[in-house]
């Protein structure tokens, strides 16, 4: 049943309250590095595997890895684990090229359709999120970024696209009462935090003239934390926080403990989601977590660790009635409830242990890979430049994702494509149906802990 916001709840037609619990689907209509296994961004690595399979059969794999990452078979495990809500990431290149802007592609919406339908059969909210706007509107690689600057908030060009994109989205859905909602900006970074508000209010009010009635999740700026940039309290609007605790990273420390100088245990959790929270609780509005989840080692007391963690978010979200929405469902062994096996990870495995080692992947990386080799870069840039504080995140992440999570990132790039030569057809084939669930590896103990919290 359709849902709106009534004062801090979502509710549905009869009045019920409901409180969005599930995950989000993350490496698939948007895909990332550490969630698939490729290095530096999406459009790169598509361009690469394109160079290598010919137009023809790379439609072939990667047709079959849409099909095959989630399948009605998912949506059944996420359906026995409890689940009552799918966030779903998309890219906007399925949408719409570059070189045709404004002109919406109909064929690609073709399994977000599927996908919605599937999880609304089985009774599953899906949240639509665009992950990847045009020019990028944050810095990093989940918005198939190939450079640092988000070039979104600086050109109106990319900005008229999106409302343009959000008017056909909208109109397509606005009567489907199993689309829980539209989050139109995922983790946005604004650096001057100018151009932000004013956008939402002209998005807002777009969406609205299209349809009036599906709620709207929009994500603070500086991804999700900053909720200053926001004029007035739109109607029928959920705030969205991101959540992610620094211990649960992977240059997390033990928990409870200390990670890179900070403490971090169940009261700093709770005071980072009371901090994270605030506007929300001010405005009497919905909390929603729309990402948060540690990254797994496979080391078991590491991670006996970061289930901790997990358990102690999840009591906190409890304890304040909020929902959300877990990073992420599949991947190739970072974060996901399942992971990919089979013939993919034959074949790519050492790939992906090379890439651990460079620190290649941002959301992977220790911050201490390849250290010999960029400890010297690192001290010339506090030793030179002692008082540089780059946006978002400071000096020391700055430099580490201009030389590992971009030039690094894109150096291994034909070293990925490279593996696709010499593949039949059927080959091909098995590599994207390593991603469909029977192929796949359970993670046992997070799904055991979030069936516990949502179905005890």
């Amino acid at each position: 049943m359709a849902l709106r916001v009534s004062g801090t709840r979502l509710v549905d037609d009869a009045g019920s309250p409901v409180r969005l619990r599930g995950v989000g689907l993350g490496g698939w209509l948007n895909m990332e590095n550490f969630i698939t296994g490729y290095p530096a961004n999406e459009a790169g690595m598509r361009s690469a595997v394109r160079e290598v399979l010919g137009e023809e059969r790379y439609e072939l794999f990667f047709e079959r890895f849409l099909e095959s990452f989630f399948s009605e078979a998912d949506a059944d495990l996420l359906r026995e684990v409890g689940a009552n809500c799918v966030r779903i990431p998309v890219n906007y290149r399925h949408f719409e090229s570059d070189d045709r802007p404004m002109e919406v592609v109909e064929h690609g919406f073709r399994h977000l359709d599927r996908v919605i339908g599937a999880l609304g059969e089985r009774g599953i909210y899906s949240v639509i999120d665009l992950h990847a706007l045009p020019g990028a509107q944050n810095q990093h690689w989940h918005s198939d970024n190939p450079t640092h600057v988000a070039s979104f908030w600086q050109h109106r060009h990319f900005q008229d696209r999106v409302v343009n994109l959000w008017e056909t989205i909208a109109d397509r859905y606005k009567d489907d009462p199993w689309v829980a909602g539209y989050n139109p900006v995922n983790e946005p970074g604004d650096v001057s935090g100018r151009v932000i508000g004013p956008f939402y209010d002209r998005l807002v009010k777009a969406l609205r003239a299209v349809d009036p009635g599906h709620v709207l999740f929009l994500d603070g700026n500086t991804y999700s934390t900053d909720f200053s940039i926001f004029r007035e309290v739109y109607e029928n609007t959920v705030f969205v926080c991101h959540d992610y605790a620094l211990a649960g990273f992977a240059h997390g420390g033990p928990y409870p403990g200390y990670t890179r100088g900070e403490w971090c245990d169940r009261d700093e959790l709770e005071q980072a989601f009371e901090r994270r929270t605030r506007f929300q609780r001010e405005t009497g509005t919905p909390i929603w977590v729309g990402e948060f989840g540690p990254v797994y080692t496979g080391d078991p007391s590491v991670d006996e660790q970061r289930y901790q963690i997990l358990r102690d978010q999840l009591e906190i979200y409890d304890a304040h009635g909020a929902g959300w929405s877990l990073w992420t469902y599949k991947d190739v062994g970072l974060q996901g409830l399942v992971c990919a096996g089979g013939p993919y990870m034959r074949r790519f495995g050492s790939f992906i242990a090379k890439k651990k080692r460079l620190g290649a992947d941002r959301w992977g990386s220790t911050m201490e890979e390849s250290g010999d080799d960029l400890a010297p870069l690192h001290r010339l840039v506090e030793t030179e430049f002692p008082t540089w504080d780059p946006y978002p995140w400071g000096a020391r992440y700055q430099t580490d994702d201009l030389v590992r999570h971009i030039l690094v990132a894109q150096a291994l790039l034909p070293e990925y494509a490279e593996l696709f030569r010499g593949l039949d057809d059927g080959e091909l084939l098995a590599l994207a149906d390593s991603f469909a669930l029977e192929g796949c590896s359970r993670r046992e103990p997070l799904i055991r802990l979030l069936t516990d919290n949502l179905t005890g």
